[in-house]
């Protein structure tokens, strides 16, 4: 991204360098302002309809207003405060009411800018409440659901009202001169919390300059917003089977499996990701089928870039949560964060037909174990074996 009056001084270091160049966005600013555009109508948020991107006080109180009309079912849930005394806010879906159930960990906008996630997560949500699907209906009433639309609020407030590429926390206490990197000091401001968490930390795709994008923080798990999350699994795995952790993040349409500093034969070190990757694969066939929009698979070395310190590796590598993933969601590049609003719909369509197919390989291959159903489908097989001894 080049200033106007930077951009011929830059093309022509690019040329005389033989690299050769393409202006794919001729104006940012027009991305930037249709990402914020309002509907021409003002609409109550309970009518939210996914053509625009919500504000974090939108997104707070269409919450309230979801859950207030599923109140038998659903119920707001604050997992803790942020650097800037914001609430941490997601929605628990209980059909079931069982003890010791399956959970689902949903993780939306961990990263700022990245606006599609929340869009997506709020989508879900409403889905699981009000979809008449047979297919949504099974995966939404199996499971204890807790989904997370933003568990960055103060970045993702940050990105709305000063700087819309905004990407980490608020957290001020690194702040510094960022003269050296030519980048404003405001910067140096904020810890990168998908690079927090304590698995590998610090070790890869990161940087100990606060004025960088990567910044993991000085210390694993030094954020309030990491320690949030991390706390609250380690609470549902007392009350449940906490089976999914699953973060959204874009753009460049893949789905990561843990973990992000392995390549080749160091993928086995995860020791179901012979599952992980059947299980995905498959979701993303049907995620193809809606739109013909293409997603690819693999471990962020393979296909992305070699990080650390990511909240859903932490989930597989330390709270041994079983099926994990990170969706990178739309585009690949046309738009980038920027993604207009016009997408949102066929966005979340696809990426719901994903995880319905990607729950039902999960059932299939005997994930639900604490599942009252999937024990006694065992015990019908156990009889049934001992009934052929009786006979014999």
């Amino acid at each position: 991204m080049v200033k106007p009056d930077k951009q011929k001084e830059f093309e022509d270091h690019l040329t005389s360098e033989g690299v050769k160049i393409k202006m794919v966005v001729d104006d940012v600013q027009k991305l930037v302002d249709a990402t914020l555009k309002r509907p021409k109508v003002n609409r109550l948020n309970n009518n939210y309809a996914w053509e625009y991107y919500q504000t974090l006080d939108e997104i707070n109180e269409w919450l309230e207003n979801i859950v207030s009309e599923h109140s038998d079912i659903a119920s707001i849930v604050n997992i803790g405060t942020t650097f800037e005394g914001r609430d941490i806010k997601g929605v628990k879906i209980d059909f079931m009411k069982r003890d010791k159930p399956v959970i689902g960990f949903l993780e939306g906008g961990i990263h700022s800018r990245e606006w599609i996630s929340p869009a997506t997560m709020t989508w879900v949500i409403n889905e699981f409440l009000t979809s008449s699907n047979p297919d949504i209906r099974s995966m939404a009433e199996n499971v204890v659901w807790y989904i997370f639309p933003v568990v960055n609020p103060d970045g993702y407030e940050y990105s709305f009202t000063n700087n819309r590429m905004w990407r980490k926390n608020r957290n001020t206490e690194h702040f510094t001169s960022c003269a050296a990197t030519n980048v404003a000091d405001d910067l140096s401001n904020g810890v990168d919390l998908n690079r927090n968490f304590g698995f590998q930390w610090n070790t890869v795709g990161v940087s100990p300059d606060p004025c960088s994008l990567v910044f993991p923080g000085g210390s694993p798990n030094s954020e309030l917003e990491t320690l949030s999350i991390i706390n609250f699994v380690y609470q549902l795995q007392q009350e449940g089977t906490l089976i999914y952790y699953l973060a959204f993040h874009s753009f460049s349409q893949m789905v990561l499996i843990p973990y992000s500093h392995v390549e080749k034969g160091d993928v086995l070190e995860v020791p179901n990701y012979g599952d992980l990757h059947e299980i995905i694969i498959k979701a993303m066939d049907k995620l193809t089928a809606r739109h013909n929009t293409t997603y690819v698979v693999g471990t962020s070395k393979e296909i992305l870039y070699e990080t650390s310190g990511g909240s859903f590796d932490w989930a597989r590598g330390v709270a041994d949560i079983p099926i994990v993933y990170l969706y990178e969601l739309r585009d690949l590049g046309a738009y980038g964060f920027l993604l207009p609003p016009e997408q949102i719909i066929s966005n979340n369509e696809e990426v719901m037909d994903s995880l319905v197919e990607l729950d039902r390989v999960t059932r299939q291959l005997n994930y639900y174990r604490s599942n009252g159903y999937v024990l006694k489908f065992n015990a019908l097989i156990i009889l049934a074996v001992l009934f052929v001894g009786y006979l014999r």
